[in-house]
């Protein structure tokens, strides 16, 4: 069952980067708005009082969340950089020096990226 979920989540991690990344941005201006400009915000809001007193955590929250959606999407990208250019070699020896390198990568990438490592380990016969 674990297995299942991760899978998924794998298969959708630029999406779920993506998402994660803008709701971590949607509360930290949640929170900072909430902060900084107390004054305009109540006298706008007067319904709102008790949101004033959590913006300090919704800001931190938010710096959390926003900080992992884009550390996720930094990962994705540069994972899927070193796999496109190490895949595009013909030359055995240069994929089995990355080959271990290759494997962790995509571990942790969609399920297309391991079928394109597959597809050329057995083109160039490695195993």
């Amino acid at each position: 069952m674990a297995g299942k979920i991760t899978s998924f989540l794998r298969g959708y991690k630029l999406g779920f980067s993506i998402i994660l990344t803008i709701v971590g941005l949607i509360v930290l201006l949640i929170g900072a708005t909430g902060i900084w400009l107390k004054d305009i915000f109540n006298s706008v809001f007067s319904f709102l009082k008790d949101y004033t007193e959590w913006s300090p955590y919704l800001l931190v929250i938010g710096f959390i969340v926003f900080g992992f959606g884009i550390w996720h999407l930094y990962s994705y990208f540069k994972d899927r950089k070193f796999i496109l250019e190490e895949i595009q070699t013909n030359k055995r020896s240069e994929l089995l020096k990355k080959h271990n390198e290759l494997k962790i990568a995509v571990k942790h990438m969609p399920s297309k990226y391991k079928k394109m490592l597959k597809d050329k380990e057995n083109e160039l016969k490695i195993r």
